[in-house]
């Protein structure tokens, strides 16, 4: 009986490595899902299309790791790992973006995420993250980290409200400010409409503020329409 057990426990098979994609786009969590299928250990228990299924997936499925996008349609990613983390603490959040805007970088980082790459990874790179979140290791971007640490070298001091506002969420409320609708924005500065929105709100979150009319009465009042 000993020996029978014995053999029973060195045959035990290490459990996969449960991996939740949460990406907008199909393409992308197809072709994500094809490529983690032929790797050994890691299993793909789930795919969502927004923040909000993600969450839903996540409370259901319990993952190891959670591949996430950051803009998507309705809940962003930042706001759906924050979620996910409260729902399975356990749980890795790994950003897979093609965004390194501090807009985006910093707070999904402060609401947990624990690694951040960017879609130009390579496949090979994509599943060692995986593993590595699974052990405890997170993995930062080359780019990344060092965005992070020019950040960190900055002097620190007082700032008003609008000196949280990164470059383009700059150019975005002054945009605002001249009357534009999301649509004439994302069209003079040649990015997406879902992007804009991410700005937008990003804007109305550090302003203090509840709406773009708002938002607009203080970029006049406070000269910022003046390059």
């Amino acid at each position: 009986m000993d020996n029978a057990i014995s053999g029973y426990d060195d045959n035990l098979e290490e459990m996969p490595i449960k991996v939740l994609l949460v990406d907008d786009h199909e393409m992308v969590r197809i072709g994500l899902a094809a490529v983690l299928s032929t790797e050994d250990g890691i299993e793909v228990i789930g795919e969502a299309s927004n923040g909000n299924d993600g969450i839903r997936l996540a409370r259901e499925y319990k993952p190891d790791v959670v591949l996430m996008d950051l803009v998507m349609d309705g809940m962003n990613g930042i706001e759906a790992t924050r979620q996910v983390i409260s729902i399975c603490p356990d749980c890795k959040v790994i950003v897979l973006t093609s965004y390194l805007d501090d807009e985006m970088m910093y707070p999904v980082i402060e609401a947990g995420a624990f690694s951040y790459l960017l879609k130009t990874s390579r496949a090979t790179e994509i599943a060692d993250a995986i593993r590595s979140a699974a052990k405890g290791r997170p993995i930062i971007e080359a780019q990344v980290a060092s965005k992070m640490m020019n950040r960190f070298r900055q002097p620190k001091r007082a700032a008003a409200p609008h000196d949280e506002l990164t470059d383009r969420e700059m150019e975005v409320l002054r945009l605002i400010a001249s009357g534009k609708s999301n649509q004439e924005i994302a069209d003079e500065l040649f990015i997406g409409i879902k992007t804009v929105k991410f700005h937008v709100t990003n804007i109305l979150a550090k302003l203090g503020v509840d709406d773009r009319t708002q938002a607009a009465i203080y970029a006049i009042k406070q000269g910022l329409m003046e390059d």
